[in-house]
């Protein structure tokens, strides 16, 4: 009997080291909060004391990266790891590769046989495009003109600011979110121009040291002498001008002084008309000739005598024409 209590004092003995041995190791300084620009690398450091057996690395709930005093148990390559000796403690550095937006998410650091660990979160940004419509710009001087800066794609929306490199009487600028588009933003610059130079929109990310910029060519020309508004009245005013004239034309009916009538010649010719014809009677009685074809001389009704007198040629009449 007294054997067996000394075998079962033994092992409590034993059970007793373990869990002091186990309990000799914890996590000192867990991994910080990291927000990296997307294609980037994110770095995060894990400390614990001397004595550890394995740490493992979980993102979002799955470990990525586990890793022993001697090697690191790597089973994606996206995810690698470096050590380091700090005062006696070691430190623990898990390094993810083109970090991508669903990497976003917390980051765990924990220890086997220990129910401690610490964690943290990473925050992907993604930069996107950004364009201004139309390329260089050419604008009349000392007139206002408006020019539009728009961000497509980013993870969070931008800040959007100029950079004004020409001389301008007044310049000012805003920027909204794009409608429709919470992964977007436009900015729209208004400025008096008084010369030449470049006009440039940087879209930075915030809560990091990142920016992506675009720049214009702005050529300043001189206003034209007629405004188009200014064209327009006067021709408005000039169609009016013509429309009044015409009707003033139509109501006193105006000739036109290039129609020369036939009227004198036709009263000429009518005067002898009577000789004409009566000699041809005369002719017709006295002498007949053999038949040589048709008459084709007009014959009137009978008992009438048949008249006919040459035209030298057919003429038009003209009608007057009103301008």
């Amino acid at each position: 009997m007294e054997g067996r209590w000394k075998g079962i004092s033994t092992v409590l003995v034993i059970l007793a080291g373990l869990a002091a041995s186990g309990s000799s190791y914890q996590i000192l300084e867990g991994p910080k909060n990291a927000t990296v620009l997307e294609g980037s690398e994110a770095r995060f450091n894990c400390t614990v004391s001397q004595g550890w057996r394995l740490i493992m690395w979980a993102l979002n709930g799955t470990v990525v990266l586990s890793i022993t005093p001697s090697e690191p148990i790597i089973t994606n390559d996206r995810f690698t790891s470096a050590s380091y000796e700090e005062g006696g403690n070691s430190i623990s550095e898990m390094i993810i590769h083109d970090v991508q937006l669903r990497d976003a998410g917390h980051i765990k650091c924990s220890l086997q046989n220990s129910d401690r660990d610490a964690s943290a979160f990473l925050s992907v940004q993604v930069m996107g495009a950004l364009l201004i419509p139309g390329g260089n710009l050419v604008v009349a001087e000392d007139e206002p003109c408006n020019v539009t800066c728009h961000a497509w794609g980013w993870i969070p929306p931008p800040g959007i600011s100029w950079d004004i490199g020409v001389p301008v009487s007044h310049s000012s600028y805003h920027s909204v979110p794009e409608p429709n588009s919470p992964q977007s933003a436009v900015s729209v610059l208004t400025l008096t121009p008084q010369g030449n130079g470049t006009l440039t929109c940087v879209a930075t990310m915030k809560g990091l040291h990142a920016h992506k910029s675009v720049t214009v060519n702005l050529t300043v020309v001189q206003p034209p002498l007629e405004s188009s508004y200014q064209s327009e009245i006067r021709k408005s005013a000039s169609v009016k001008t013509n429309k009044e004239t015409f009707e003033t034309n139509l109501g006193s009916g105006s000739e036109n002084l290039g129609y020369h009538s036939d009227e004198p010649r036709i009263a000429k010719l009518a005067s002898f008309a009577p000789v004409s014809s009566e000699s041809s009677v005369q002719e017709q009685h006295s002498s007949r000739q053999p038949y040589q074809g048709p008459d084709r001389r007009w014959r009137g009704p009978a008992g009438r005598p048949q008249v006919s007198f040459p035209v030298a040629s057919p003429r038009t009449v003209r009608n007057v024409t009103l301008v």
